[in-house]
């Protein structure tokens, strides 16, 4: 609070002083924007605004978008504002915008408070093989024009799993302050987001804040509320004995687990009451938590100065866990116009985020890159647990986030010509310090610290030039460049073995006094590990558009553009894109007196945008670049015990000939009102190819490599969205107007490197023609219950890669009909990214109540349900010291339809719960009752009753109220890119809240 309060000071300082200015003709008005200016629509949800209008600073010139132009005419956008989605306590942008713009589909791999979400806008531009992967298929997010940057995944190369990245692992969109956002807009096809060039190739969303204001006002929102604990059936020790009892009964001779010597110890004993008796750890690990946010925010200023300051505060209690994020925000906008051509204006939005992570063991074995004995897991017994939990006492684990964003402007108009010039800059830093007891890891203490930090510096310039004839020709011109610099940068360090648990300052801090200053001061030298890169990337732009309109009934626009990237090899550094879009305005050409159609457009539009490269080693030509940790291990420099220098990362073989991968578009769409536009619609057909795009080849194993990255992976995503309003009833007192936003995407592989037509890469199969996001899987038909059933060709029973099939193994499908069962006989199934997703919103006034509800779909998805296999296949994870072994305390949960599988033979060597068979590929289609609110409005009794306040509304909203999905997992949000349901992910929590927002 000290740093909010400090930031108030200062910035009322800065106020005072602008506010002090003479008046004169300036910016007026009662809003003004000060970077792209958007159509303002009549209606409070309308189905599109103008995302390519002219960039004129000054709102009073604005005389191009007086009516239905080409700049609105030919681009697929939908803007909305944060209210008119829903009264939805969001910690992120993503779980805000969830389910409410057709096309745009988030993944939420777990309710935990904070963590990592993705977006994909039509689909993913490519196959999901890895976070890297994840972090190029996500949409550019631009707030008040600043072009945001996100966390690059360079780090996890030096990883061995990418459970989370190494340092804060925090959401960078957790930083935003939706009270302070006007509103949001999605750009999906290329006419949208050609001007943003290829930052923008999977699409980009637009934040525009609240704008400063001439008229004086302060507003007020806050609210409070509770999310609740999950209601959960636990087991013990003898409920698992049974399960596994079962087992012995049908395929040992005994029938009796206490005879087998490899029995876990935790188990053998029915009388130990650790973990055989009470169950009762759930009200240590689950909890009913306390939300709640507080924004503040002023507003006022001059005709020639004017601004806009708040300040926030956001806690949100995770329900599992003890997890939770605590963040501070302050905004500052201000615009002044000393000249009346002249217009100055500037933004700064700066945020700490302080997160409480989990305390998962596999989290915490991934990071530390140790394995402790595994051969009994966390007890159930709250007395027992209770003690575990705290040992974490001992020791601390700090996660906090620096996150500022801001910008300085310039504009100059001049009649019709127009001029800005713009630097921005978005920087996020992170710190994650870190001590473990030794009593946590048997006597093996660890330390850690981390420190990294990303940086976007952009500097762009444009201009723009009006020009109407006749008032039937109209003309927008528009120039630009952009400079755009981008640093990644991390320091990473970590040691085992301290002196002791007492220190915990600097752990990993030398003596600068003493000889041997490299050596730790409480922990080991040869124990002490020390990692740091750095990359970056640099990004120059020049662009053209020129608009043209014809009596307001034809449209046409066409930008092209040239952009060098550093990352880009020296042969193919620049890329050259052209766009091109038509609009047809069929109400004004043929129903220009029909009253029911209020509009009707017509549009189509098609281009080509450039793809950046993620990495810069990519524009290096040939390079070597070893792995000589030990066997497991990639972070560890040391060969057989001896210590050598390596890079902390490995690479493919790069070769040169590398050239840009881009994206060929194509967008035809339809847009439409009826009965004064009581009932709107949108519809866009789209079809988008991924072309040139790297892949990892597995190749020149005989030269030491693993693969080779090679250019030439096109991927089809095609589909349609549809987004319709309506107004259903309108009456003095009563109103009903809903909406609902529809996708259906379809991908396909249209080519691979090489001219392959398939290859394998790890678990994945990949085939010309087919879907990128399949699972390549055995078809289980049952089980062989006798060695009789089990087929038999030539004197020769049925195998499985060798290994002949015997009673009480799988009746996997054997495809092809060579009486073996290998990876011939896998197929590709399912779909991981739903083919079908939307949402439906229903809001209902009466009078001064309102009502609201948001429901949330994806159909055609399915999952695979890795949590379930991993708990049938006991035997091939029991003890090991492995992350598959590790069990946490959620291992004491009942999740999942035991019933549904078949009991195997869990001692056979083909390994019959195997993960890759569809016996645990379920349907994961759902539909979600998202959020109900139901408000009052009492701005109208206040002002009967003479009292100053200009708005008064007070809401109460429930949150994930109701799933209804055939899926028998925990949750079929909960997993992660790949499909996979590991069951790691924290629940989403029903929440509710009660709150207040009021203007002043």
């Amino acid at each position: 609070m000290r740093y909010l309060w400090l930031c108030f000071i200062v910035f009322t300082v800065i106020i005072n002083a602008s506010t002090g200015l003479a008046k004169g003709n300036g910016v007026g008005g009662s809003r003004t924007e000060f970077s792209t200016f958007v159509h303002k629509p009549k209606s409070k949800s309308s189905l599109r605004k103008d995302t390519t209008v002219k960039d004129t600073l000054l709102k009073e010139n604005a005389n191009a978008v007086k009516k239905k132009t080409v700049y609105n005419s030919l681009t697929d956008s939908v803007t909305k504002k944060p209210t008119d989605l829903y009264l939805f306590p969001a910690v992120s942008l993503q779980q805000l915008i969830k389910g409410s713009y057709a096309g745009l589909y988030v993944q939420e791999p777990s309710g935990e408070p904070g963590s990592v979400q993705n977006m994909f806008i039509r689909g993913a531009p490519m196959p999901l093989l890895s976070k890297k992967d994840v972090y190029q298929s996500q949409p550019l997010v631009i707030l008040d024009g600043v072009p945001l940057i996100g966390e690059h995944p360079f780090a996890f190369d030096i990883q061995q799993y990418d459970y989370n990245r190494i340092g804060t692992a925090t959401n960078p969109l957790a930083n935003i302050d939706m009270d302070n956002i006007g509103s949001i807009q999605v750009l999906k096809d290329v006419a949208a987001t050609a001007i943003y060039g290829p930052r923008a190739v999977n699409g980009a969303i637009i934040l525009t804040s609240r704008t400063p204001d001439v008229a004086r006002s302060i507003t007020f929102n806050t609210y409070i509320g509770m999310v609740q604990r999950p209601n959960v059936t636990t087991i013990n020790g003898k409920y698992e004995n049974a399960f596994r009892q079962r087992f012995y009964d049908l395929y040992t001779t005994n029938g009796r687990y206490s005879d087998d010597e490899n029995y876990p110890i935790y188990l053998s004993d029915s009388l130990n009451t650790v973990y055989s008796g009470k169950s009762d750890w759930t009200d240590l690990y689950y909890r009913n938590a306390m939300i709640y946010g507080i924004n503040f925010g002023i507003t006022g200023g001059s005709d020639r100065a004017n601004f806009r300051f708040s300040l926030g505060n956001m806690k949100n209690q995770g329900v599992a866990d003890n997890t939770g994020l605590d963040r501070y925000s302050a905004m500052f906008g201000i615009n002044m116009k000393p000249l009346k051509w002249l217009l100055f204006s500037a933004m700064v939005n700066a945020n700490r985020i302080e997160r409480d992570r989990n305390r998962n063991l596999r989290d915490r074995f991934a990071q530390i890159n140790y394995f402790p004995d595994l051969s009994a897991p966390l007890a159930p017994n709250k007395d027992y647990y209770i003690n575990y939990l705290d040992q974490f006492k001992k020791g601390f684990d700090d996660n906090k986030s620096n996150i500022i964003e801001g910008y300085a402007r310039i504009g100059i108009e001049l009649g019709n010509f127009n001029y800005s010039s713009t630097f921005s800059v978005d920087y996020n830093e992170g710190y994650r310090d870190i001590f473990y007891a030794r009593t946590l890891l048997q006597g093996n203490s660890y330390a850690s610290n981390y420190y990294g930090f990303n940086q976007r510096l952009n500097f762009e310039n444009k201009a723009t030039y009006d020009l109407t004839l006749n008032n039937i020709h109209e003309f927008h011109f528009t120039v630009g460049q952009s400079l755009q610099w981008d640093t990644y940068k991390y320091s990473n360090a970590y040691a085992y073995k301290g002196a002791n648990d007492y220190i915990k300052i600097n752990l990993l801090q030398s003596d600068p006094l003493r000889n041997d200053y490299l050596t730790p001061v409480a922990f080991p030298r040869e124990l002490t590990y020390r990692f740091l890169d750095k990359t970056g990337d640099n990004l120059v732009s020049f662009y053209g558009k020129a608009d043209y309109t014809f009596n307001n009934k034809y449209s046409f626009t066409g930008t092209l553009r040239a952009d060098g990237s550093s990352n880009a090899q020296p042969t193919d550094r620049w890329f050259y894109s052209p766009t091109v879009g038509f609009g047809w305005s069929v109400k004004n050409e043929f129903l220009k007196k029909n009253e029911t159609v209020t509009d009707l457009v017509f549009r189509i539009s098609a281009g080509r945008i450039g793809r950046l490269n993620v990495y810069d080693n990519y524009a290096q030509g040939p390079q070597y670049t070893a792995s000589v940790g030990y066997t497991g291990n990639l972070t560890v420099p040391g060969y057989n015990a001896f210590g050598v220098l390596t890079r902390p990362y490995t690479a493919g073989w790069i070769g040169y000939g590398i050239p840009w991968a881009y994206s060929n578009q194509l967008n035809i769409g339809f847009d439409g009102g009826l009965f004064n536009n009581r009932l709107q619609f949108s519809v866009d057909l789209y079809s988008k190819t991924d072309k040139d795009q790297l892949l990892a080849i597995p190749s020149f194993a005989e030269y030491g490599y693993k693969q080779s990255i090679e250019s030439g992976m096109a991927v089809n995503n095609r589909g349609i969205d549809v987004t319709i309003k309506a107004e259903i009833l309108k009456k003095k007192d009563f109103s009903w107007s809903s909406a609902i936003n529809l996708n259906h995407n379809s991908n396909k592989l249209k080519a691979l490197p090489r001219g392959l037509d398939e290859i394998i890469i790890g678990n994945r199969f990949f085939k010309v023609g087919q879907p990128v996001d399949q699972y390549w899987l055995l078809t289980n038909d049952g089980i062989y219950n006798a060695n009789s059933e089990i087929p038999v060709v030539n004197g020769q029973p049925l195998k499985y890669n060798g290994t002949a099939l015997q009673a009480g193994d799988p009746r996997w499908r054997d495809l092809n009909g060579d009486n073996v069962i290998d990876n011939n006989d896998k197929s590709l199934q399912g779909h991981s990214l739903p083919t079908l997703s939307g949402g439906l919103d229903n809001n209902f006034k009466y009078k001064q109540w309102s009502l609201n509800t948001n429901l949330y779909f994806n159909l055609g998805r399915k999952l695979i349900n890795q949590e379930m296999a991993n708990r049938f296949d006991f035997i091939n994870r029991e003890g090991n010291a492995d992350v598959n072994s590790v069990k946490e305390i959620t291992f004491w949960e009942k999740r999942g339809d035991y019933t549904k599988y078949p009991l195997y033979n869990p001692w056979s060597t083909v390994i019959p719960y195997r993960v890759d068979q569809d016996l645990f590929l379920e349907n994961a289609s759902f539909l979600k009752l998202r959020s109900v609110s139901l408000g009052y409005d009492l701005t109208e009794f206040l002002k009967k009753k003479k009292i100053g306040i200009k708005r008064l509304f007070i809401y109460g909203s429930a949150n994930n109220v109701l799933t209804i999905t055939p899926y028998t997992g925990q949750d079929p949000e909960l997993v992660s890119y790949d499909g996979y349901d590991t069951g790691y992910g924290q629940p989403l929590p029903r929440t509710y809240t009660f709150g207040v927002k009021m203007e002043l």
